[in-house]
C-alpha cells in the first residue's frame, strides 16, 4: 500500500509541476492587448484553469501525504 501511494505521490507530484509550468507559459504569453482589452479574454481564463489544477494536484499531494503519516504512525 505505501508504494501505492508513493507512486500515486510522486504522479500528483509531476501533475502539479506539469500545471504550474504551463500557467507560467500562459503567463508569459498574456500581451498588452489582453491587458487593456474589455472583458474576460481567453488567455485569462485559460491561466485561471491552469492554476486551478495546479492547486487541485497540490491538495492531492498533501492529502496522500497525510495518509502516508498516518499510516506510519499507526
Amino acid at each position: 500500500m505505501n508504494i501505492f501511494l508513493a507512486i500515486l505521490l510522486i504522479g500528483a507530484m509531476i501533475a502539479t509541476l506539469v500545471a504550474l509550468v504551463r500557467g507560467v507559459i500562459t503567463f508569459l504569453k498574456t500581451t498588452e492587448a489582453d491587458l487593456m482589452g474589455e472583458g474576460v479574454n481567453q488567455n485569462g481564463l485559460k491561466q485561471n484553469k491552469a492554476m486551478q489544477m495546479r492547486i487541485l494536484f497540490q491538495g492531492l499531494a498533501i492529502i496522500i501525504i497525510i495518509i502516508l503519516l498516518m499510516m506510519k504512525r499507526g
